[in-house]
C-alpha cells in the first residue's frame, strides 16, 4: 500500500506531498491520493490513485530519472506529444502531467492516465475462460482504435497484449506510444528497434527500409492468434529463429511474395530455408470459429502488400455483428511532429517536455515566464 512519508529534505515543495510505494518515493500533487502500487517496469512504478477534485480513479506512472537514457527520454516525449492530440474510446487517455518544481533540473516525470484493471497479457495467461465473443469484442476494439490511429497517420509499432489495457467490463484501450511514428515519414526511424519480436512483421525482421500500416496488422494477427490459442503463435528466441517459425507455420514463401524485400541477403536467407508445407490455422485452433480462421489467414500474410487492411478487417464477416461503418470516431488532422531529431540534447528534451506539461497547466506558463 501507499505509505505517507516526510519529504526527503524535511521541506515539502509547494502543492506536493510524499508517499513511498515499493521502495519508490512519489512526489505528487496534493490533489492526488495514492491507493496502492499496481505495476512496475524498466521505466519505474505505477500506482492507482484518486483525484480528490474530480473523485476520479487514475493511474500515476512515475518515470524515474527520465533523462538518464536519451533514447528513453525521446520515447517519453513522443508519447506525450501524441497523446495530447488523440481522443478515442479505445486509446488510453493521458489526463495530466504533473508540473515539477524546477524547470531546468527536474529528473522525474509523473504521468496521470485513466485507470484500467489489467492488460490482455494477464488475461490470456490466466485461467479465466475466454469465449468466442470475448475474442471478437477484444479484437473489434483493438481494430477500432487502430483504424483511428492509422487515419491520423500514426503507426503504433509496438502492439502486443501487454500494451492493451482492459477493464472488468471488457473495455479495451491501446497504450504505450513511445515507439509510435508518423507513417508518412521516411528515413531515420525506419531502421530503429520496433515491435517486440514475437509480434514483429516479416518486413521488420528482414530490415526492409520502407514499411507502413501493414506492420500493425501483422501484430494484431499475432495477438488474435494468442487469444485463440492462449499462447504466442511465433515465440522466437532471436530474429532468424522468428523468421523460421513464421515460415514453418505459413509454409515456404513463393518468390512472388518476396518482391518487397530490398535486401538481397535477406531474400536469399528466406529462399534457402528448408521446405515447409505449413500448418493450417484450423489445425492450430480446432475449436475456433471458421470465420476467425479465415480472418487470421488474411492478417498473417508474409507479403505486406497482400495483407488485409484495418477497414477490411472490420468489414470481415467475423466482425459483422459489431462493426457499423459510421461508428468510427472522426479523427483530427494527421499528426506529423513525432519524428524528433535523435541527436537533440537532454536540455532540449527537458524543455520540450516542460512545454508539453504547460498544455495541462496553462497557469504555470505565467508563474514561470
Amino acid at each position: 500500500m501507499a505509505t505517507y512519508v516526510d519529504p526527503p529534505n524535511g521541506i515539502a515543495a509547494q502543492g506536493k506531498h510524499y508517499y513511498s510505494m515499493w521502495q519508490t518515493l512519489f512526489e505528487i500533487d496534493t490533489k492526488y491520493v495514492p491507493i496502492k502500487p499496481i505495476g512496475r517496469g524498466a521505466y519505474g512504478v505505477v500506482c492507482s490513485s484518486i483525484n480528490k477534485e474530480t473523485n476520479e480513479k487514475v493511474a500515476i506512472k512515475k518515470i524515474k530519472n527520465a533523462f538518464e537514457n536519451r533514447i528513453d527520454a525521446l520515447r517519453t516525449l513522443r508519447e506525450l506529444k501524441l497523446l495530447r492530440h488523440l481522443r478515442h474510446e479505445n486509446v488510453i487517455s493521458l489526463k495530466d502531467i504533473m508540473m515539477p518544481v524546477q524547470r531546468k533540473s527536474f529528473k522525474d516525470v509523473y504521468l496521470v492516465y485513466e485507470l484500467m484493471d489489467t492488460d490482455l497479457h494477464q488475461i490470456i495467461k490466466s485461467s479465466q475462460a475466454l469465449s468466442n465473443e470475448h475474442g471478437q469484442y477484444f479484437l473489434f476494439q483493438l481494430l477500432q482504435g487502430l483504424k483511428y490511429l492509422h487515419s491520423v497517420n500514426i503507426l503504433h509499432r509496438d502492439l502486443k497484449p501487454g500494451n492493451l489495457l482492459v477493464n472488468a467490463n471488457c473495455d479495451l484501450k491501446i497504450c504505450d506510444f513511445g515507439l509510435a511514428r508518423a507513417s508518412s515519414s521516411k528515413g531515420q526511424f525506419m531502421t530503429e528497434y520496433v515491435v517486440t519480436r514475437w509480434y514483429r512483421a516479416p518486413e521488420l525482421l528482414l530490415s526492409c527500409d520502407n514499411y507502413g500500416p501493414p506492420i500493425d496488422i501483422w501484430s494484431v494477427g499475432c495477438i488474435f492468434a494468442e487469444l485463440l490459442g492462449r499462447k504466442p503463435i511465433f515465440p522466437g528466441t532471436e530474429c532468424l529463429n522468428q523468421l523460421r517459425l513464421i515460415v514453418s507455420v505459413l509454409g515456404s514463401i513463393p518468390d512472388s511474395d518476396l518482391k518487397f524485400i530490398d535486401n538481397p541477403k535477406a531474400c536469399k536467407y528466406i529462399k534457402c530455408l528448408p521446405y515447409s508445407p505449413g500448418t493450417p490455422f484450423a489445425h492450430l485452433y480446432p475449436s475456433a470459429d471458421p470465420r476467425a480462421i479465415d480472418l487470421l489467414q488474411k492478417m498473417l500474410v508474409f507479403d505486406p502488400s497482400k495483407r488485409i487492411g484495418v477497414t477490411e478487417v472490420l468489414q470481415h464477416p467475423y466482425m459483422s455483428s459489431l462493426y457499423k461503418s459510421n461508428s468510427v470516431s472522426p479523427a483530427p488532422a494527421p499528426i506529423d511532429d513525432l519524428n524528433l531529431d535523435e541527436d537533440i540534447s537532454e536540455e532540449l528534451i527537458r524543455e520540450m517536455m516542460w512545454m508539453e506539461m504547460l498544455h495541462y497547466h496553462p497557469e504555470a506558463a505565467i508563474t514561470n515566464s
